[in-house]
C-alpha cells in the first residue's frame, strides 16, 4: 500500500468539478483507492463518497492506493491535484 498526504489549496475546496476529475482519474486503475479526510475514509472511485466529505480550502487529505498499479495510481492522482491547482 502507498499513501500520500496533500493540503487543499483551491479556494472552493474539492467540489463537484474537481471531485469528478479525481473520480475519473481513479477509475482508470485496478487498485483500491481511498480518500481520507477528517477521520473519514471513502472510495475515491465514488463521486457520492468524495462529495460527502465536504472538503474545503486548507484541508489536509490523504490518498491511499493498494493493488497491482498502486504506484501509477498515486502518481496520476497527485499530478491531477497539482495540475488542476487543487492541492499540493
Amino acid at each position: 500500500m502507498v499513501e500520500k498526504s496533500f493540503k487543499v489549496i483551491a479556494e472552493t475546496g474539492i467540489h463537484a468539478r474537481p471531485a469528478t476529475l479525481l473520480v475519473q482519474a481513479a477509475g482508470k486503475f485496478d487498485s483500491d483507492i481511498n480518500l481520507e479526510f477528517n477521520g473519514k475514509k471513502v472510495n475515491l472511485k465514488s463521486i457520492m463518497g468524495v462529495m460527502s466529505l465536504g472538503i474545503g480550502k486548507d484541508a489536509d487529505i490523504t490518498i491511499t492506493a493498494e493493488g497491482s498499479d498502486e504506484q501509477d495510481a498515486l502518481r496520476t492522482l497527485a499530478d491531477t491535484l497539482n495540475k488542476e491547482g487543487l492541492a499540493e
